[in-house]
């Protein structure tokens, strides 16, 4: 019977799922979604293949897993940054830069390689049905504010101007092609925020 390390079964395994969702992070961080397998997860922290299936059924639902885990933190931190209270004022454009800016933080974690995962793996129709529904928990927060500044049509401006910060995230990857002359990481982040906060004025 293996070692309980927590003060409850419970918190056993709560602890144990924990650690498998972060050795799947580093997995699909450092060597992408075709590594992520339960037998490498499993490994990575010293547990058997039958073992990590008590945790996931399966790779997609790993990458499941990983989005329910990530994606509702995020949510939470551009809710954080969008809020008055927290730290921006209260104009619009600087609610949207601040707004921005977490957003393309969320390139710098390990957390967005799962982008590509999702886009590289077959979900099954409900997961692909979640992780819309939990993409919009990201672009509610600029949703919200545009609202509450009066905008027409603020759920449809946020998504659009999600589709800005892609694109300002995509030139921050490692392996993102170069213009000529290339572009520092501090120069995309100021020119994405600017497009961004122009085009929702």
């Amino acid at each position: 019977m293996p070692r309980i390390s927590a003060a409850t079964v419970a918190d056993h395994r709560a602890n144990r799922h924990a650690a498998l969702l972060e050795a799947a992070r580093e997995i699909l961080a450092a060597e992408g979604v075709h590594a992520l397998t339960p037998a490498a997860v499993g490994a990575r922290i010293g547990l058997a293949r039958s073992s990590v299936y008590r945790y996931f059924a399966s790779t997609a639902d790993i990458l499941a897993q990983l989005v329910e885990d990530a994606f509702p933190r995020w949510a939470a931190r551009l809710r954080a940054a969008i809020d008055p209270g927290a730290g921006a004022d209260g104009s619009l454009p600087a609610r949207i830069r601040a707004y921005g800016r977490a957003a393309l933080d969320f390139v710098g974690s390990p957390d967005y390689a799962l982008i590509p995962a999702l886009q590289a793996i077959g979900l099954p129709g409900e997961c692909r049905v979640r992780v819309d529904e939990l993409h919009g928990e990201l672009v509610a927060p600029l949703a919200d504010a545009l609202r509450e500044a009066g905008t027409d049509h603020p759920e449809l401006r946020a998504e659009l101007a999600w589709g800005v910060l892609r694109a300002g995230a995509r030139r921050l990857m490692p392996d993102a092609p170069e213009y000529d002359p290339p572009a520092d990481p501090d120069a995309i982040v100021e020119i994405t925020l600017d497009v961004l906060t122009r085009a929702l004025r």
